[in-house]
């Protein structure tokens, strides 16, 4: 069943004072507050970094966003912002928007194409405040099917506090829950698809792959050199924030970002740019095997590392990952 939810954004700019007086107050839009949680499918509220939403032209948009100093997954390191943290924001820029300036009901699937975006490692350094961010979007190649939006493309410059951070780039698709249905099959069943997921292997060093905690690796050891199995925990707080029925997306994104770190350390780095592509659903009762090999170097002179994730034998997930050094 699709339940169609109306939830209120814009307050009004007066409301009554305590004991029935009527004074003028900041109007309460200016009061800043994250989006409804429904709007980026999430369910934990303190994962939902936007703030606001506004149209500024005809598929033009300013989406803004605020990064916590400190976070219990894209945790900062080296005086600076974890840069993976834009592509979570950025997924949460391309759902909100679905919603909000396109129609797609909610309960509607959005699953990624493509993702690809390049930050500046100095506009990423940590402050005494929160970051306060303005994604400036614009939709292209808009396709729609009986009416609803089927897929588009975003191009996104991120400002952080009047400075420029980075770009994206990004391919999103949305699709009815009985077009999902269909193109799942038994694996849309996620009592099913939980009930088969495979056990959880042990992670690699978490120093390896740049992480704390080994709740926070998501590679496990495997035979041959840069190559390992993904490791899928179906309880993490961040990347499972709510039972699916395949391997998120974030995941893959944290194991590109994990795999890259790992193939060019031991010397710490951050994970300047990605360029990643969603091929195939990654399901939860198959192993899924990443590997890397060297890609060049950017005009920069930065390493890149490609990274596949292969399942039954196919890909279902490729990146490129650019490593600029820190520390």
């Amino acid at each position: 069943m699709t339940v169609a939810l109306t939830v209120p954004h814009a307050a009004p700019g007066r409301r009554p004072a305590p004991g029935g007086s009527d004074c003028s107050l900041e109007p309460l839009r200016q009061l800043t507050t994250t989006v409804p949680r429904e709007y980026v499918h999430r369910s934990t509220i303190t994962e939902v970094f936007l703030t606001d939403w506004r149209g500024t032209g005809p598929g033009a948009w300013t989406v803004t966003a605020q990064w916590p100093r400190a976070h219990s997954f894209y945790a900062p390191a080296h005086g600076m912002h974890d840069p993976v943290m834009l592509a979570e924001t950025v997924r949460q820029t391309a759902i909100l928007l679905s919603h909000v300036g396109h129609d797609v009901p909610l309960g509607h699937p959005a699953i990624w194409g493509r993702l690809q975006y390049s930050v500046t490692p100095t506009a990423l350094a940590l402050t005494g405040a929160p970051a306060d961010l303005e994604l400036h979007v614009t939709d292209h190649d808009i396709v729609r099917r009986a009416g609803r939006l089927s897929t588009m493309r975003q191009m996104l410059r991120i400002v952080r506090d009047g400075r420029y951070l980075g770009s994206v780039e990004g391919t999103l698709s949305c699709h009815t829950p009985a077009v999902y249905r269909r193109l799942r099959g038994e694996y849309a069943d996620l009592e099913l698809a939980l009930a088969r997921r495979l056990p959880l292997p042990e992670a690699v060093d978490p120093a390896l792959v740049g992480r704390d905690r080994a709740t926070d690796v998501v590679l496990a050891p495997a035979s041959g050199r840069d190559r390992w199995q993904l490791r899928v925990d179906t309880t993490h707080p961040v990347l499972f924030d709510h039972p699916v029925d395949h391997v998120p997306g974030m995941l893959m994104v944290e194991a590109a970002r994990q795999a890259a770190y790992a193939a060019t350390g031991p010397a710490p780095s951050l994970a300047a740019a990605m360029d990643c592509s969603f091929l195939r659903y990654a399901e939860l009762d198959a192993p899924c095997w990443v590997r890397t090999e060297a890609a060049g170097r950017d005009s920069a002179g930065l390493p890149r590392v490609a990274v596949t994730v292969e399942q039954h034998g196919r890909p279902v997930f490729t990146a490129t990952v650019t490593s600029a050094p820190v520390g």
